[in-house]
């Protein structure tokens, strides 16, 4: 791995808005939003969080990785499914609260199309809301799994709460 990363104090609004040092701001969890777009065609894939080691660890090796909170952990995007996020940019807000990874995907270990979602779908945003005589309801925007998620993810806990 390569030199550990340092993020610059937050010392100037100008600094912060209009220089060249990266100065995130964490939220009161200790936490960074992160948008996931697929390089190519900018398709939102997915929305996390990311705390500071995540975020180095994503600096240095290229590789997205996040913080679960349900898990209360990091976790590499791909290191159980093989589906990992190859981060080509990372584009961050004007006053650096917010972050976007613009990633190349590859395919599961197990067979498939590249995707995102553990669900089984491309993006992690599969659905849309739709209101009509004012009856709220979800309707898909993705037709088909880009792969089998109980191949994948055979014998792995679903990370989804209720």
């Amino acid at each position: 791995m390569n030199k550990k990363i340092k993020f610059s104090k937050r010392t100037s609004i100008f600094e912060i808005e209009e220089g060249n040092k990266l100065c995130p701001k964490f939220n009161k969890a200790k936490l960074l939003p992160c948008i996931t777009t697929e390089y190519k065609t900018k398709e939102i894939l997915m929305f996390s969080y990311v705390n500071k080691l995540a975020f180095q660890k994503s600096l240095e090796t290229k590789k997205a990785h996040y913080y679960s909170r349900s898990r209360s952990s990091i976790w590499l995007k791909g290191e159980t499914s093989g589906m990992y996020h190859n981060i080509k940019n990372i584009l961050i807000d004007d006053d650096q609260d917010c972050i976007i990874f613009e990633v190349k995907l590859t395919k599961p270990k197990k067979g498939g199309k590249e995707a995102s979602c553990h669900v089984g779908y491309k993006s992690c945003f599969y659905r849309k809301i739709q209101i009509i005589d004012g009856n709220v309801s979800l309707k898909f925007t993705e037709k088909k799994k880009s792969f089998d998620p109980n191949i994948v993810y055979k014998g792995i806990a679903n990370p989804t709460k209720i």
